[in-house]
């Protein structure tokens, strides 16, 4: 299945260099993959994670080892955003 990866902030710098232009890079990923699945294999650093949605929807750390990406979702994640 294919799912856009959108990476914002600071995790951009964790995409590839091609994909930064334009912010998101599609992964062919397996049936049944987590966003704590996609997390691990773009090696992105845990803490940095903070904000996580699928189709805008926030996913609650305690829920994204669990549900399941589809076809054509995308998977968008913030760092801690800090202001002032």
């Amino acid at each position: 299945m294919k799912v856009t990866l959108k990476l914002y902030a600071t995790l951009s710098d964790y995409l590839p260099t091609e994909a930064r232009k334009a912010n998101a890079l599609e992964l062919e990923l397996d049936a049944g993959t987590t966003p704590a699945q996609v997390i691990e294999s773009q090696n992105l650093p845990l803490k940095l994670c903070h904000l996580v949605l699928i189709d805008g929807v926030f996913v609650p750390p305690t829920l994204r080892a669990q549900r399941a990406l589809a076809n054509g979702e995308t998977l968008a994640i913030w760092p801690p955003i800090a202001g002032g």
